[in-house]
């Protein structure tokens, strides 16, 4: 992989994040060890190969991000995330797996996972989903947002629409679409502030607390 010394979706400025791999599958590790290792603003601080590791190890190590796989040995990602996010709350947890049903992704996510990403994924949206989480937003790869959107029960739509001024809309789309920040600012040609302005604005007026609740609502309302 060619060097990147920074990535547009981490915000230059950021402190390095630490972050602790789990994956059993050796190939796996070293590629995600490689990869993530690439970025100035990541620090690869530990490896874990099962659930329980996993939990030892986030415990004495503190990492800021945990990449976590869900088929895990001994212990599986969502049992062991739940298990970390009850001590350590503020750590971001990205899912990495091959695992794709409804029901895992919800249950990873009921679990405190920040992001879901699917195996296989190029690394600029791993890297998008780590952006996301370090935000304190919630990030689902495309390729099953809309399908786990569709089994959310979602906030009521009545009255919503008319509400959002033409430029939420386009911010709201890029939001459903998987975007981060960054990504959302550079292909409107805003600002990084000005952007989360609006998404402050977009979830006060459709009454909603995090960006995978605005596009459930956004789809389920017909707003984009």
């Amino acid at each position: 992989m060619v060097n990147a010394p920074s990535s547009p979706n981490l915000p230059a400025d950021l402190p390095p994040l630490k972050v602790l791999i789990v994956e059993d599958d050796p190939m796996m590790q070293l590629g995600l060890e490689q990869t993530l290792g690439d970025y100035s603003q990541l620090v690869i601080v530990g490896q874990a190969a099962d659930g329980y590791s996993a939990v030892d190890m986030a415990q004495k190590l503190k990492p800021d991000v945990i990449v976590m796989d869900i088929g895990l040995p001994r212990q599986d990602g969502i049992a062991a995330t739940q298990q970390i996010k009850a001590v350590m709350p503020d750590v971001r947890i990205v899912m990495l797996t091959s695992h794709t049903t409804e029901t895992e992704v919800i249950a990873a996510l009921s679990s405190g996972a920040d992001a879901y990403c699917i195996k296989g994924t190029n690394v600029d949206r791993l890297i998008a989903a780590i952006a996301a989480a370090q935000e304190g937003a919630t990030y689902l790869d495309p390729q099953i947002a809309r399908r786990v959107i569709e089994h959310l029960k979602p906030p009521s739509a009545t009255n919503l629409v008319g509400q959002l001024s033409q430029r939420e809309l386009e911010v709201l789309k890029l939001m459903v679409d998987g975007k981060s920040n960054p990504e959302i600012a550079a292909e409107l040609y805003l600002s990084p502030n000005t952007v989360k302005t609006h998404i402050r604005g977009i979830m006060n007026k459709l009454a909603v607390d995090d960006r995978v609740q605005a596009a459930v609502v956004a789809l389920r309302a017909g707003l984009v």
